[in-house]
């Protein structure tokens, strides 16, 4: 999969590049795998909501099946875009006549079989737990706790390394660079995402992000004082407080992340 240039016929396009979309096949999804959407942004008593969203255009959500049913195979029918993420997916029609998504693995085509469940074989596109995958195999849709669905390594393009196994857990090293403890029962779906290209595309306007629903970014110090905590004053003018805050008043550059020390072997820091 390449880059796809524009003839720099406007402005918009004289930057602009994209990804060769010759995988997709299908551009309408199956309707009974779609739900409505509903947005988080938008204004409450005239204040907004969330900042830099808002607009965009409609869309529906896929549903992926993140848990992938054991014992059960299916054959790729149709590849197709989902805007809801960078990966691409992939429409399957299982053995048992259920229809669902999955992720598209690099390397998959139409009519291809993909299995779950400890008896699959090890094929790109099989979802198997960790302690039937062999080491060193490049591994995406990794579950944290078994039966809860794939939460790790869910982006196009990315693929984790599944580095040693104890009698207990999997060392598995992420994309970011983090080296982790995963649990030997959680299930893991063999092979890298398609889609690798994704990173180089360049929007070339402000239009296009705009209908991605991002809305323009202002610097605090730049707004009133009743929209941020850094604004207000006459020109420019330092924060004023002994750190850095963010529009709602609350400490800025503040880490979120839960502690899961325990887990992680090595940190995506160095």
């Amino acid at each position: 999969m390449s880059n796809k240039r524009f003839k720099p016929n406007t402005p918009g396009t004289r930057n602009k590049r994209g990804v060769d979309s010759s995988l997709i096949t299908s551009s309408t999804p199956r309707k009974s795998l779609t739900t409505n959407l509903s947005k988080s942004n938008g204004r409450s008593s005239g204040r907004i909501t969330v900042l830099h969203k808002g607009g965009g255009v409609k869309r529906r959500f896929r549903k992926i099946d993140f848990k992938r049913q054991p014992d059960v195979s299916g054959t790729v029918k149709t590849i197709e875009y989902d805007p809801n993420r960078s990966a691409y997916i992939s429409l399957i029609k299982n053995n048992n006549g259920s229809w669902g998504y999955i992720l598209t693995p690099r390397g998959i085509s139409i009519g291809d079989v993909v299995q779950s469940g400890d008896n699959s074989e090890i094929n790109v596109g099989c979802s198997l737990t960790l302690k039937n995958i062999p080491i060193g195999s490049i591994i995406h849709n990794i579950e944290l706790l078994p039966g809860k669905g794939a939460q790790l390594v869910r982006s196009a393009g990315n693929g984790a390394l599944l580095m040693a196994k104890s009698s207990r857990h999997a060392t598995v090293k992420l994309p970011s660079g983090e080296v982790r403890l995963i649990l030997l029962e959680c299930a893991a779906t063999y092979g890298r995402l398609a889609n690798e290209k994704h990173s180089n595309i360049r929007r070339g306007k402000a239009g296009i992000v705009r209908k991605l629903g991002v809305r323009p970014t202002v610097r605090g110090a730049a707004k009133n004082r009743c929209d941020h905590a850094h604004g207000g004053g006459e020109g420019r003018a330092p924060v004023g407080k002994s750190e850095p805050r963010t529009a709602y008043g609350k400490k800025a550059n503040i880490k979120t992340r839960r502690r899961d020390s325990k887990h992680v072997v090595k940190s995506r820091k160095g």
